[in-house]
């Protein structure tokens, strides 16, 4: 079996639930040292970094025979909840597809990464490759986070699923949680309570106008418009009770230019329209977290590198935006020109995930065509 898809199969197979999504999930630390031993045995010098107990950053360093420019390739190595899945960790080939938590999001781009290192090793003629993967990608990317504090670069590509298209940026995000207040009453007695879960009813008659409006902007060119949805509510104690508390989770999605103090501000200024027509409602909005929207420049010399490196793999130029956030913000931000691209699949963060075998191929051959070129 190729290399590749054997380190893949084998990364599959390991559990890397994320525990900050999942209490006493598996976390990082067996798929980490399963991708340190592979990388010492391609011939790289490794680095393990503890981010958490139990939560290790790997890099690899592939010293190229002569000085030259940095080049990281980055990847995370932590997974969603594997909830309703039958066999998460088994993986299996079908139709040209390898089936699996994580073979799409995104151990696929991980295990192409790494066999572009291992199509390199003792090759490289200029530079330095370096090969980064992270923890914690699905839940606050402490990972990305001491990665840059750690190590810089020229630029990077972080292999998350693109469809191999080249990714200039992606959207951001902000969580943020509303609280609507009444009076807790017996269910008998109208006159003495207020419904705090009917008041939150307006709020999201609100929200769902903001959203519609958000939607109808002129959409930017490549990550289009922002949204919103609600995530959860909580409220009310029993059903002969007026609730006097209702919670609502929410998540803002934005594009370049807006903030999470913008999505904020957003929800504070509903309240206050709320509160103007009924002295009565109580409500108030905080900003949980928040992550920014990423774009590198179209024409970027990392863009035509990585074009041209696809080119000379008789491979169609696609250049777009992600709708999903990733650590490539973090990289970007930190002053490393970062691009998207992966491998292809479907079932993100879904019960049925697989990722395209021979676009993990394919991405590997356009790494190692750009890691050449651009060192």
């Amino acid at each position: 079996m190729d290399p590749t898809l054997s380190l893949l199969r084998d990364l599959v197979a390991i559990d890397s639930v994320n525990p900050s999504l999942v209490p006493g999930a598996a976390g990082e630390a067996a798929i980490a040292a399963r991708i340190a031993e592979e990388l010492r045995a391609i011939g790289l010098d490794v680095e393990i970094r503890t981010v958490r107990p139990g939560r290790p950053n790997v890099v690899g360093v592939l010293e190229g025979r002569a000085p030259g420019r940095t080049l990281m390739f980055c990847g995370h190595m932590d997974t969603v909840s594997v909830e309703g899945m039958e066999r998460p960790f088994d993986p299996v080939e079908r139709d040209g597809e390898l089936h699996g938590r994580g073979a799409q999001d995104m151990k696929g781009g991980v295990a192409a990464m790494i066999g572009a290192a291992r199509a390199l090793a003792g090759r490289l003629e200029r530079g330095r490759l370096l090969i980064a993967a992270v923890v914690d990608e699905e839940y606050a990317s402490i990972g990305a986070e001491t990665l840059v504090k750690d190590w810089m670069a020229d630029a990077a590509i972080v292999t998350e699923p693109t469809d191999l298209q080249i990714a200039v940026g992606h959207k951001g995000f902000s969580w943020l949680e509303v609280e609507t207040r009444g009076v807790a009453a017996h269910g008998s007695r109208p006159g003495d309570g207020r419904d705090a879960i009917l008041r939150m009813g307006r709020v999201l008659a609100r929200l769902e106008r903001l959203d519609e409006e958000l939607q109808a902007r002129t959409p930017h060119p490549i990550l289009g418009t922002g949204s919103l949805h609600a995530s959860l509510v909580t409220g009310g104690r029993e059903l002969s009770s007026y609730p006097d508390r209702c919670v609502l989770q929410m998540e803002r999605r934005t594009v370049v230019g807006e903030s999470g103090e913008l999505a904020l501000e957003e929800a504070l200024a509903i309240l206050s329209d709320l509160r103007r027509e009924d002295p009565e409602f109580e409500g108030d909005a905080r900003l949980i977290f928040s992550r920014p929207p990423y774009e590198l420049v179209t024409d970027h010399e990392l863009v035509r590198a990585l074009a041209a490196a696809l080119r000379e793999q008789g491979q169609l130029v696609v250049v777009s935006g992600m709708s999903f956030w990733t650590d490539a913000a973090i990289l970007g931000h930190a002053g490393i020109p970062t691009l998207l691209f992966g491998p292809g699949g479907a079932g993100l963060h879904s019960t049925r995930e697989h990722v395209r075998i021979d676009d993990v191929l394919a991405c590997r051959d356009a790494l190692t065509a750009l890691a050449r070129a651009y060192c």
